[in-house]
């Protein structure tokens, strides 16, 4: 058990011949008593702040034990935004390829499909010039032919017959 400012306030010596002087002894005790004070005294505070700083000290830990797990939480879920993001973007490029193949699929039909109706209009243009030269051309003859002379000569029924 540790030594009392107490202990040494009550420790009494023994008397002997050609002992030290009393006073210079009680003296040099109440020294040491109130030294001794003192350095429990600062022993305590420094005890107590040393628990006050352990305390601060274990809520800091504490709070840096937390930013750290936060900070590994917002860096895994910034990398699994990043990896959504990556593969929402690839399945937005792959469905745009996906549509413009579509898009560029029915253009080159229609394409072709006009292609195809350009080709049977001129077809049939053609065969309609051709229906109408043949029509003209029979029109031409028709004019052309000597059956519009005898027209003139019929007789329309007044007995006049006309010539010319």
């Amino acid at each position: 058990m540790p030594l009392t400012p107490l202990d040494i306030h009550n420790k009494e010596f023994t008397r002997g011949f050609r002992g030290y002087d009393e006073d210079e002894v009680n003296e040099f005790l109440d020294q040491v008593i109130k030294d001794y004070e003192l350095l429990i005294r600062e022993k305590k505070e420094l005890k107590e702040k040393v628990d006050y700083l352990n305390e601060k000290l274990g809520h800091f830990t504490n709070i840096e034990e937390t930013l750290n797990k936060s900070i590994l939480i917002a860096q895994e879920t910034a990398e699994e935004v990043k990896g959504n993001a990556a593969k929402e973007s690839k399945l937005i490029i792959k469905e745009a390829e996906k549509n413009a193949d579509r898009i560029i699929n029915e253009a080159l039909h229609k394409s072709r499909k006009i292609s195809i109706e350009v080709e049977e209009l001129k077809k049939q243009a053609k065969v309609f010039r051709t229906r109408l030269k043949m029509l003209v051309e029979a029109q031409l003859d028709l004019i052309e032919n000597g059956d519009w002379d005898g027209l003139f000569d019929v007789d329309l029924g007044d007995g006049q017959g006309r010539e010319e």
